[in-house]
């Protein structure tokens, strides 16, 4: 069996740091097996998706040096890439659902929705579709249909039992199929939810083991049952400790800088950054703190990855790349990376159209541009007030 594994951002926003620390171990199982490594991009949200907050994510995975065997921009034999150019394919998956009688479509409204759980909540029950919409007839679905209702289509769920399945790092886990709503896979418009996009891409690209962050715990089930129902086997599944502040709380951009650009216009090596994430979830088998990403790679063991709590501190990493710039640059390169981050030609390009008709020699550039080279500026809400 060739392992491909997978990383499958959704451009919705700056690169995040735990995007990174996904794909730094998804990567370093699939090279250590000699597999490959896919970039896949979840642009289904539609009105947050942008083209710009894509290419971030790649420039950002490039500069980490994380770089993809099929994607996007390089393509491969299991595209499209985009998940917004794979409507088609999620569309003749969930009409097989639908006549398989694995899904059914719902034109419930969101006022009768609201009502229901609102009701829910108040009886302490948990919150999830009471099948209202399943036992309609084939016909009178039909009519609804061929008027042009409005609709999405749910995946059924059983009313009863457990669904079990087994994760990598935490052997088996059972979850009550109490607790599992009846997922919606279609939208309205036509785009997938990310449950059913997620199986039918990680299936269709032959994906063979998922690296996740620990929230889709709750999501398996249905991601099983999809699985049982499309009559595919399931990859093997890793669920990852989330990244936490130095309190213990979800990283989060409140609290620390979360963008992988932060870190590198702060002047942040790659290398220490890939260091810093590698060291959060594993250890070399020496204790050595202080690794490359291929000393990583040779001596990676999945099964070493650690469910503790794994906690992001900014301080522990310009520790950490510190030692980077005494212990492993000379001088030269020094040089060649500070020239690089202070007199970075995009930055200039940027702003050299406002400033030129200011200046007459090139030293008038620096007190106009001196914040360019100053990292990112230590401001806050307040300071738009």
């Amino acid at each position: 069996m060739t392992v491909r594994t997978r990383v499958a951002p959704s451009p919705t926003g700056d690169p995040h740091v735990g995007t990174a620390y996904m794909a730094l171990f998804a990567r370093a199982l699939a090279l250590q097996h000699g597999g490959q490594f896919v970039l896949r991009i979840e642009d289904t949200d539609v009105a947050r998706s942008t083209e710009a907050s894509e290419q971030n994510i790649l420039s950002s995975l490039s500069w980490l040096g994380l770089t993809w065997d099929e994607g996007p921009d390089c393509g491969g034999p299991h595209g499209p890439y985009r998940q917004s150019e794979r409507l088609s394919i999620y569309r003749e998956h969930v009409d097989q659902l639908v006549q398989d009688g694995h899904a059914f479509h719902c034109f419930c409204t969101a006022e009768r929705l609201s009502e229901m759980r609102a009701a829910q909540v108040a009886a302490k029950q948990t919150a999830r579709y009471d099948g209202h919409c399943m036992s309609l007839s084939r016909e009178e679905t039909e009519r609804r249909l061929s008027a042009g209702e409005e609709n999405v289509v749910r995946m059924k769920v059983p009313h009863e039992g457990n669904c079990t399945f087994n994760d990598r790092l935490r052997g088996e886990i059972s979850i009550d199929y109490a607790q599992v709503d009846m997922q919606v896979l279609l939208k309205s418009d036509g785009f997938p939810t990310y449950h059913l996009a997620v199986v039918v891409d990680d299936h269709l690209m032959g994906i063979t083991h998922i690296i996740r962050g620990e929230e889709w715990i709750p999501s398996a089930p249905k991601h099983k049952l999809l699985y049982e129902y499309f009559g595919w086997e399931m990859p093997e599944l890793i669920h990852m400790p989330l990244l936490r502040n130095p309190d213990k709380s979800k990283l989060s951009k409140r609290k620390n800088p979360t963008s992988i650009r932060f870190y590198e216009r702060m002047g942040f090596l790659p290398e220490a950054m890939i260091n810093y994430l590698g060291m959060l979830g594993w250890s070399m088998p020496d204790g050595e703190e202080k690794f490359s990403m291929d000393e990583m790679y040779e001596a990676f063991d999945v099964d070493r990855i650690s469910l503790g709590e794994p906690v992001f501190d900014v301080d522990k990493l310009r520790w950490l790349n510190g030692r980077w710039l005494r212990e492993s640059l000379s001088d030269e390169e020094v040089a060649d990376r500070l020239s690089d981050w202070a007199l970075n030609r995009s930055n200039l390009l940027a702003v050299l159209p406002i400033i030129k008709e200011r200046i007459d020699v090139l030293s008038d550039v620096v007190p106009m541009t001196g914040y360019l080279a100053s990292g990112m500026p230590d401001i806050d809400e307040t300071d738009f007030d």
